[in-house]
């Protein structure tokens, strides 16, 4: 299964993406649950589903998420958001939601306070069996932290290309974490900056890359995370169809 993340481009709403991907080939599609969400995004997964996608995960909203790990009234307001995020997940029939521990450069250190903020978010899960997918981001020991304290088949990781090559190159995390991918994220940098780039446009390995994936014995679809940002000089069609074809090439290497 080829998928794709719905918002590869804000400017269209979010029938025309669902349209475009799906003329370009994608059969999966990975929703956005974000700060900005619709107000009727609970039925997207739904939506999608009706138009022969099938639903990856659901990425949810991270600018706040820093809140977690400090002791004030927006921490527990996002405890809270989260903890909703996994009721819509269960309800909308989705197979994850994707979760930020951090943002930006700085955040606060990890502390027992936010673990328990998170054991809470996770015993949820396990209530409602739904699954709660830690991407790798700026700081990887946040992520180490808590998958190391939190022993849950409802918490696992999601994996991205693009951040490891970025910020944390020499650690082997699909080895450290391959048993608990829930979920992938598969874009591509030139290691200077996270560009979300197409496949092949910077400086992955995507051997090595897919191989590791496979080694998990991971059985999700290759999945993009890839934006139009940097390819004015494309159509949104075109973008499309360009990130269909390196998706297959992935798909080839597995």
């Amino acid at each position: 299964m080829l998928s794709i993340i719905q918002g590869f481009d804000f400017e269209f709403s979010r029938d025309e993406r669902f349209r475009m991907i799906k003329q370009a080939g994608f059969g999966g599609i990975s929703l956005w649950w974000g700060d900005e969400r619709d107000a009727d995004y609970i039925k997207h997964p739904e939506q999608a589903r009706e138009m022969g996608f099938l639903v990856e995960n659901a990425h949810v909203g991270y600018k706040r998420t820093n809140n977690l790990w400090l002791d004030n009234i927006d921490g527990a307001s996002m405890t809270d958001y989260l903890i909703q995020c996994v009721k819509d997940c269960a309800v909308a029939e989705v197979p994850a939601i994707v979760v930020h521990l951090t943002t930006g450069k700085t955040p606060p250190p990890f502390n027992a306070m936010g673990l328990d903020r998170i054991k809470r978010i996770v015993e949820q899960a396990e209530r409602l069996n739904a699954n709660i997918a830690l991407e790798n981001l700026r700081k990887p020991e946040y992520l180490e932290f808590v998958l190391g304290e939190i022993d849950s088949p409802r918490l696992g990781f999601c994996y991205d290309s693009g951040h490891h090559l970025l910020y944390a190159p020499n650690e082997d995390l699909l080895g450290k974490y391959g048993d608990r991918l829930m979920a992938i994220h598969l874009h591509d940098n030139d290691g200077s900056a996270d560009q979300h780039l197409l496949p092949f446009d910077g400086n992955i390995d995507w051997i090595k890359t897919m191989g590791a994936i496979k080694a998990t014995g991971y059985s999700g679809g290759v999945s993009l995370e890839v934006l139009k940002t940097k390819y004015e000089v494309l159509t949104a069609e075109e973008f499309l169809q360009a990130a269909f074809e390196r998706a297959k090439r992935l798909e080839e290497i597995l």
